[in-house]
């Protein structure tokens, strides 16, 4: 049996997975795929909470880093997610396999981690399968705005998806440039 904080954090892992989780859909692969990984690219932070379950009510914190792939249509991520005094490092790798895309979040489902195992990309909103032995399930991200990235994990039960986990990721705008320059 795994302890409260690995079962916390693998699940904190899933909904990170959303920052970089995505599959091709006929008619947006390819390009389409491409840009939407450009764009949730770089620096994330945010609350998030387990809204069912044995840990409901649980909060956490993570900040994260995606960083697009070369070549192809993907991201990988890296970074840290924190409940309480714990912090659970974070990482995965997604990379296009034809029409649809594979990776790994963590060592996988064979390690403690899991599978990403298929999905879709839209316009602002990706969708993947997840996968952890008799483990399945989904999650959805949606880039709301360009600086807000909402996430939901949903896993199966008997033919039902359940949300267990709901993460809102906001850009370091610090950074960021606005406004102009009068003489």
């Amino acid at each position: 049996m795994f302890s409260r904080p690995s079962l916390i954090a693998r699940g904190i892992a899933a909904a990170t997975l959303a920052t970089v989780a995505g599959a091709a859909s006929p008619a947006l692969s390819g390009a389409g795929d491409k840009a939407f990984f450009e764009q949730v690219s770089g620096q994330w932070k945010g609350p998030g909470e387990i809204v069912a379950g044995k840990y409901k009510g649980t909060k956490f914190t993570c900040d994260l880093t995606g960083e697009a792939a070369d070549g192809t249509a993907g991201i990988k991520l890296d970074g840290h997610c924190r409940v309480g005094v714990f912090k659970q490092p974070m990482s995965a790798v997604i990379t296009q396999a034809g029409k649809s895309y594979t990776g790994r979040f963590l060592d996988g489902a064979d390690g403690k981690g899991l599978d990403i195992v298929s999905g879709n990309v839209a316009k602002d909103k990706v969708v993947v399968g997840i996968n952890r032995k008799k483990l399945n399930g989904a999650m959805i991200a949606r880039l709301q705005d360009p600086s807000t990235l909402n996430i939901t994990i949903s896993v199966k039960v008997e033919d039902t998806m359940v949300p267990v986990i709901g993460v809102r990721l906001s850009r370091e705008l610090d950074n960021i440039a606005v406004g102009s320059i009068k003489k």
